[in-house]
């Protein structure tokens, strides 16, 4: 039944990275890891779950926050060694810093500038919860 999680490249931890992508503007939201657990979970649940690496345990993107990420689709890359996620980012911001994405710095004349600006304060999203952390977790 989960043979399709076979196909995949799982690297040395049992980890593969997965990266979400907004499904209407195409713009890379975050990445995170997943083991097999979580792509099973995010495929039956049909909302991104992730592993968090730092506390070793499965992570629902929005279990704290509320920005859950809404799944249209996932994509397998041709090496079969990293996920691609279209998701509608509920609440707009994907990132724990309070902004839509977590790329939201730019390398520009020897330096990284950020561009985006925090839409929430993260003090005011997590308020009773520890910061979901960063996406690479």
């Amino acid at each position: 039944m989960n043979d399709w999680l076979d196909e995949i490249n799982w690297n040395a931890d049992g980890l593969v990275p997965a990266i979400a992508q907004d499904h209407e503007t195409g713009r890379i939201l975050m990445m995170a890891w997943m083991n097999r657990e979580a792509l099973a979970l995010t495929a039956a649940e049909q909302r991104a779950i992730y592993w968090s690496r730092s506390r070793g345990k499965l992570w629902r993107k929005g279990e704290d926050s509320g920005h859950v990420q809404k799944l249209h689709e996932l994509r397998l890359d041709c090496d079969a060694d990293v996920i691609l996620l279209s998701v509608e980012q509920l609440g707009g911001i994907a990132c724990h810093t309070g902004r839509e994405s977590c790329f939201y710095r730019v390398y520009r004349e020897g330096a990284w500038q950020t561009l985006d600006p925090v839409l929430k304060d993260p003090s005011a999203i997590y308020a009773s919860h520890d910061a979901e952390g960063p996406a690479d977790e």
